[in-house]
C-alpha cells in the first residue's frame, strides 16, 4: 500500500481515493439510520389528533408530550455522543437505535397518557444521541471532497422520515388508529438492528485511539474490504487519524476580541428559530384538525413542511457557502414573517390549496433557517473557537425546542387558532432583531478573526 502515497497516512489515502462500495454501504446503512430517527421523532406531532380524541384531552395536555421528546433528545446527544468517543460508535449507534424503536414499539401499548411521556423520553435519548453519531460515522467513511455534501444527505434523512411517516399516518390512522404507527415506527428499526449488527463497522477513529497490534489488525481488515488491497498499519498512521489535541477553547474565547455582540446575535438567532420552528413542527397537524381539516388529512401537514424544506435545502446546501448568511436568514425571516400572517388571516377560510402552499413556504422562511444557522457559525467566527461555538449555539436551540413545543398548547387554549399562527411571529421578529445584532457587530468580528488567526 506505501506505492499508493508515501508520504501520507495509508488510512486516509485510502479513504481519500474514492468512494468504494463498502463506503457506500457505511452511507447508506447511516442514512436508513436517520431515517427511522426522523420517523420517530415526529411521531407524536401526527399521531397528536388522535391520541386527543382516544385519551380524551384537550390540546395542552399534549405540550409534556411532546416536550419529553425534545428533552429526551437534547440530553441524548449529548450524553450518548460522548459515549461514541468512549465506547466507540458502532456500538452506540446499536445502543440508541435499540433504545428509540423499543420505546417506540412499546408506545403503542400504553394505556395511559403518563406512560406515553415517560417512554417518549427514554425514546428521546436514543434518537438524539443517534444523529451525532451517525452523522460523524458516516462523513468519516467518506472521502474528504465529499464529507460536506454526504452530511448533508444524510442529515436530510431527517425530514425525510417525517415525511415518509406523514404519509404512512394518513393512510394507516384510519384503519390501524394511531397505534399502528407506533408499532411501524418501532418494529422497523428493530429489524434492521439484525442487519446493522452484521454490516456496520466500527469507528476508523475511535479503532486508531486504541493503538496496539490488534488494532492494527482490524484497521488493516476494514481498509481491505474498502480498496481490495493489504494495507500495513503503522502507529504514525494511527496518529494521524487521531492526533492529540494540545489546546483547549474556552467558553469565554466566546465573548472576547469584540466577538461578544456576535455570541449573543447567534445565541438569539439560534433560540428564537428553533422556538417557532419546534411550534409549527409539533402542534400544526392537530390545529388543522381544529380548523375544520379531515383528521386523516391532518398528518398530510407534516409531509408538506418536511418535503418543502427538503426540497428548499438542497439548493441552499450549494448556495450558502458563497452568500452572506446573514442576509439570507433575514430573507428567510420576512418570508416566514408573511407566511405565519398569511396562515392566521386564512385558517378560518379552510381554502386549503393555499393554506398548504403556505405551509410549504413556511419550510423555507422558518425550516430553511436550520441549514443556514450552520454557516452563519462559520462565518461568525475564527476556526480556532468554531467548535465551541457550535456547541453552545446549537444547546440554545435546542433550548428554544423545549419551550417552543412547551408552551404551543398554552398559546393554542389561549388565543386560538389564528393567534397561535399569530404568535409565530414573535419570536421569528425576536430572530430578525438578533440578525441585526450580528450585521451590527460584523467589522469587530473580522477584526477578531484577523487577530485570532495571528495570535494562533
Amino acid at each position: 500500500m506505501d506505492h499508493v502515497l508515501k508520504d501520507a497516512s495509508v488510512i486516509k489515502a485510502t479513504l481519500n481515493k474514492g468512494i468504494s462500495g463498502f463506503q457506500w454501504r457505511v452511507i447508506i446503512l447511516c442514512f436508513i439510520i436517520a431515517l427511522f430517527d426522523g420517523f420517530d421523532t415526529q411521531a407524536v406531532a401526527f399521531t397528536a389528533p388522535a391520541l386527543l380524541e382516544h385519551f380524551g384531552l384537550e390540546a395542552g395536555a399534549l405540550a409534556p408530550i411532546l416536550t419529553a421528546g425534545i428533552v429526551g433528545m437534547t440530553v441524548g446527544a449529548m450524553l450518548l455522543g460522548i459515549l461514541g468517543d468512549k465506547l466507540g460508535r458502532r456500538k452506540t449507534l446499536l445502543f440508541c437505535v435499540a433504545v428509540f424503536s423499543i420505546s417506540t414499539l412499546l408506545t403503542a401499548f400504553v394505556s395511559n397518557v403518563d406512560q406515553i411521556l415517560i417512554l417518549r423520553v427514554i425514546a428521546g435519548l436514543g434518537m438524539g444521541g443517534a444523529t451525532p453519531v451517525l452523522l460523524a460515522l458516516a462523513a468519516e467513511y467518506s472521502p474528504q471532497k465529499y464529507k460536506g455534501t454526504v452530511t448533508t444527505c444524510v442529515l436530510l434523512a431527517l425530514p425525510a422520515g417525517a415525511m415518509i411517516g406523514g404519509l404512512l399516518a394518513a393512510k394507516i390512522l384510519p384503519i390501524w388508529g394511531w397505534q399502528g404507527i407506533y408499532v411501524i415506527g418501532g418494529a422497523w428499526p428493530l429489524v434492521f438492528l439484525v442487519a446493522l449488527y452484521f454490516m456496520l463497522p466500527e469507528s476508523l477513529e475511535y479503532l486508531a485511539q486504541q493503538k496496539g497490534a490488534e488494532t492494527k489488525q482490524k484497521i488493516a481488515a476494514i481498509l481491505e474490504r474498502i480498496n481490495a488491497e493489504k494495507a500495513d498499519i503503522s502507529d504514525q498512521d494511527l496518529a494521524d487519524l487521531s492526533p492529540a489535541r494540545n489546546e483547549k477553547m474556552h467558553f469565554s474565547l466566546l465573548f472576547q476580541n469584540g466577538l461578544a455582540k456576535t455570541t449573543a446575535g447567534v445565541w438569539g438567532v439560534y433560540f428564537f428559530n428553533w422556538i417557532a420552528w419546534f411550534m409549527l413542527l409539533s402542534w400544526l397537524p392537530t390545529i388543522l384538525k381544529q380548523a375544520g381539516l379531515a383528521p386523516e388529512q391532518a398528518p398530510y401537514a407534516s409531509v408538506t413542511v418536511n418535503a418543502a424544506f427538503i426540497l428548499f435545502a438542497l439548493p441552499l446546501a450549494y448556495y450558502l457557502p458563497k452568500l452572506n448568511t446573514a442576509k439570507i436568514l433575514s430573507f428567510m425571516l420576512i418570508v416566514g414573517l408573511g407566511v405565519v400572517l398569511g396562515l392566521g388571516s386564512l385558517i378560518h377560510s379552510q381554502q386549503w390549496m393555499y393554506i398548504f402552499i403556505l405551509i410549504a413556504l413556511a419550510g423555507f422562511g422558518i425550516g430553511g433557517q436550520q441549514l443556514a444557522l450552520n454557516y452563519l457559525v462559520v462565518q461568525s467566527y475564527p476556526s480556532q473557537i468554531r467548535a465551541t461555538a457550535t456547541g453552545w449555539a446549537i444547546g440554545m436551540g435546542r433550548f428554544g425546542a423545549i419551550i417552543g413545543s412547551a408552551i404551543g398548547g398554552v398559546i393554542l387554549n389561549k388565543f386560538g387558532i389564528s393567534g397561535y399562527f399569530f404568535a409565530l411571529g414573535v419570536p421569528l421578529i425576536a430572530a430578525f432583531i438578533c440578525i441585526l445584532l450580528i450585521k451590527g457587530s460584523n467589522k469587530n468580528s473580522a477584526q477578531a478573526v484577523g487577530r485570532t488567526e495571528l495570535i494562533h
